[in-house]
């Protein structure tokens, strides 16, 4: 698979499909939850509730990802990953891989190619930027899935940093940066 870094707007991404960094009930939020719940439009809240209502009434876990419509999004696809709650005191890293793995099963499931994802877990969440980044990169690299292509879509110029930095640390990262999409931001 190859992995990209771009920073912009996941919500304008034409892909398969885009992640979510969604909450347990699927509710919509703020940051990237609420940029792709506006952009999308109410189709994609209808769905997440006939979600949970039918298949996980307790919420979804922690790690857990599933597919709904992208509604007006350019994608196809929008897959709610749920990242864990930062924790000093607990390592939850395993949590955080999680997430982005199940994207990337959800991803195979719907027969997507090319996906895009936030950095999840570092907004309300606050798992910090470095070590989010460092965790989503090694998600990635070592996945196995049929998707083509991946990129890491991302406004915040702190969280695009760390994932450069994240990224072209390891001499083995078989990433690029998209200085095409840079340029426009």
């Amino acid at each position: 698979m190859k992995i990209e870094l771009v920073r912009g707007d996941i919500t304008e991404r034409p892909f398969d499909a885009i992640v979510n960094a969604a909450n347990t009930w699927l509710i919509p939020g703020g940051g990237v939850d609420g940029a792709i719940h506006r952009a999308g439009g109410p189709s994609i809240l209808e769905a997440c509730k006939r979600i949970i209502t039918e298949r996980y009434p307790g919420g979804l876990t922690t790690g857990q990802a599933v597919a709904t419509t992208a509604g007006r999004l350019p994608a196809k696809w929008v897959i709610h990953a749920v990242g864990p709650i930062y924790s000093k005191m607990v390592d939850r890293s395993e949590q955080l891989i999680a997430a982005y793995r199940s994207a990337l099963r959800v991803a195979d499931e719907v027969g997507a190619r090319t996906i895009a994802f936030p950095a999840i877990s570092t907004g309300a969440y606050a798992y910090p930027p470095d070590e989010a980044a460092r965790l989503a990169v090694e998600a990635l690299q070592f996945a196995r899935t049929n998707v083509e292509y991946a990129e890491f879509v991302l406004l915040d110029i702190t969280l695009f940093d760390a994932f450069m930095n994240a990224m072209f640390d390891d001499d083995q990262a078989p990433c690029l940066l998209a200085p095409e999409r840079d340029a426009q931001i």
